[in-house]
């Protein structure tokens, strides 16, 4: 039923059909799949997809920023090299974003995943003093 997650988000298509596109503009989904009618309203990827791309930039970008300041070169190469650093980091980010978000998009719909709901406080404990039923 579900096409698989990860695929379908790298071709930033439905979780459910792997046909619909998932984005209308670079990072605001569509209402529904064209192609299956899937809801996209039942998920949000919130800042994980963000948080997610910023870091692994950061993991791979890091060892320049280290490098750079110590290359024996002239001051004109390295402020070249600067802005092609900032650049392809830049570029990198705009092109891992939206499939970051696809593929988390599609794990929640897969999974069914959904924010927590606090309906009451069941048998496991005592409601805080500022508990509202």
């Amino acid at each position: 039923m579900f096409e698989h997650p990860i695929r379908s988000g790298l071709s930033l298509k439905c979780g459910r059909c792997g046909e619909g596109k998932l984005f209308g503009a670079y990072l605001k989904f569509k209402s529904s799949c064209d192609h299956c009618g899937l809801d996209y309203s039942e998920a949000d990827t919130a800042d994980g997809p963000a948080f997610f791309v910023s870091s692994l930039i950061m993991i791979v970008f890091a060892p320049f920023y280290f490098l750079l300041p110590i290359l024996e070169a002239p001051l004109l190469l390295k402020i070249v090299l600067w802005i092609g650093l900032i650049g392809s980091m830049i570029l990198t980010g705009y092109l891992l974003l939206p499939r970051f978000k696809a593929i988390l998009f599609n794990l929640q719909i897969q999974n069914h995943a959904e924010e927590a709901k606090f309906e009451s406080t069941g048998s496991h404990g005592k409601a805080p003093k500022n508990w509202k039923h």
